[in-house]
């Protein structure tokens, strides 16, 4: 963990509660933009985050300052996601399709400039349609989020192993969704 996030952790243990903001702000518009890709909905999302925000404030006393705080974070929002799913009766509301595909991208990589980008990552992102939630889930946080292969069996509660088996499935499933769907993005690549 960065040395910085190891004092902001401190202060926040000793009493200084406003430290706790510096600490997740450099991680908000990731969490964000990864609760709106699990839950494809808005108002699911923000209920997500905040939740996953509040455990992790509330639990940050079991923080191994050893191990990567934002990889520990994005376990919180996935255990804040499945709880969500749980207490709202969904049957499957990390797969579900929803309306705000747009959305997700955008708050993870900022506005579109333009038609071209909006139809690639809508494209993209159907993609995705084809996984099932593990495998969405896995590749998210590995491909997505850039979690190691350890930090996405952690948040997932699963084994490497599985990690690699699904990451493995989910790639080869996009690479044929893509090929078949939509050759022209594997032009000039």
């Amino acid at each position: 963990m960065e040395e910085r996030e190891c004092d902001l952790v401190e202060r926040v243990l000793n009493g200084e509660t406003a430290a706790f903001g510096l600490l997740v702000e450099p991680y908000r518009n990731r969490l964000l933009g990864f609760a709106y890709r699990l839950t494809r909905d808005a108002e699911d999302a923000k209920e997500v985050v905040q939740d996953a925000l509040f455990r992790s404030f509330k639990y940050l006393s079991t923080f191994n300052i050893e191990k990567s705080f934002r990889a520990w974070l994005f376990q919180i929002l996935v255990h804040a996601a499945r709880h969500h799913q749980s207490k709202r009766g969904r049957q499957d509301l990390l797969s579900r399709s929803g309306t705000l595909r747009e959305a997700a991208l955008e708050t993870a990589h900022g506005p579109e400039k333009g038609h071209e980008d909006r139809d690639l990552r809508e494209r993209l992102l159907e993609c995705l349609d084809v996984l099932s939630p593990r495998e969405r889930d896995v590749f998210l946080l590995r491909d997505i989020e850039d979690l190691n292969v350890e930090e996405t069996a952690r948040a997932l509660g699963s084994s490497a192993i599985s990690v690699r088996v699904h990451l493995s499935a989910a790639r080869r499933k996009i690479r044929e969704r893509i090929r078949d769907k939509y050759p022209d993005l594997l032009e000039g690549g």
